[in-house]
């Protein structure tokens, strides 16, 4: 009888509405219907599906994931020797970025300032003096303002590289997202826009719904802060205020 589409969403750990969009979009489709025209998910397209999360966790958009698995000649061994060579690909960068980090807070425990050199590898073309210029220009003097000037005076070097991570993540699920085509008023997009004033509310001030509302506007408006996420993706900053407000409208329902 095969799977149905509730029972391959939690096998997979995607939701419903993923499986739907990618079925609309021709990527994977059910290999079976019932006679009420349920979705009925074959072994196959378990296989496929698991292709299909694979190349999407590494970066690759919904179209040309689609290409790769249509290929002609390519069978599921070459997919698995494909996803390996990229995964290890990965793997080595992250154990070069690990490294660079261990450098930091080893720097930071022994009390040694990190040269410029180092300090680029770490922030990248962040610079916080810049960002903590602009939040004054905006916001000195209001609570939340001086909320942050505390907990980010209290920073280690290893907790700059945890924000940094932390922020990182959730803008690739934000640009994600934007590719897959999922709406911004979706649930995946107000899970991360939730996730994303939940970061600020961590390392940086308590961050209300409404306040959330305002950094989104900003996002937008401010090309200081707009350059950065249409770097990541074009429409990426109207994609994340437009998340912003249907999660804010979620919540204060």
């Amino acid at each position: 009888m095969g799977y149905s589409v509730g029972q391959v969403a939690r096998l997979a750990g995607v939701s419903v509405r993923t499986l739907h969009h990618y079925d609309d979009i021709g990527l994977m489709s059910p290999g079976q219907r019932t006679a009420a025209r349920y979705r009925r998910y074959s072994e196959a397209d378990l296989q496929r599906l698991q292709h299909v999360l694979f190349y999407r966790e590494l970066g690759f958009p919904l179209e040309e994931i689609a290409v790769i698995l249509d290929e002609s000649g390519t069978d599921a061994l070459t997919h698995l020797r494909r996803q390996h060579e990229l995964l290890m690909r990965r793997i080595s960068r992250l154990q070069t970025m690990a490294a660079a980090v261990e450098h930091a807070m080893e720097a930071h425990s022994m009390d040694i300032s990190l040269t410029p050199e180092e300090r680029f590898e770490i922030f990248g073309d962040f610079v916080p003096e810049e960002h903590d210029a602009q939040a004054r220009e905006r916001w000195g003097g209001s609570e939340a303002f001086e909320q942050s000037q505390r907990r980010m005076a209290a920073m280690t070097t290893a907790d700059w590289v945890r924000f940094k991570a932390e922020a990182a993540q959730t803008v690739e699920g934000f640009a994600r997202a934007l590719a897959e085509g999922l709406p911004a008023g979706g649930e995946r997009a107000m899970e991360l826009a939730e996730e994303h004033r939940a970061h600020i509310t961590r390392w940086c001030y308590d961050c209300s719904y409404d306040l959330h509302r305002g950094l989104g506007e900003m996002y937008v408006a401010d090309p200081r802060f707009s350059a950065g996420y249409e770097t990541a993706a074009t429409g990426l900053s109207v994609y994340i205020r437009d998340a912003i407000r249907a999660n804010a409208d979620r919540a204060q329902r």
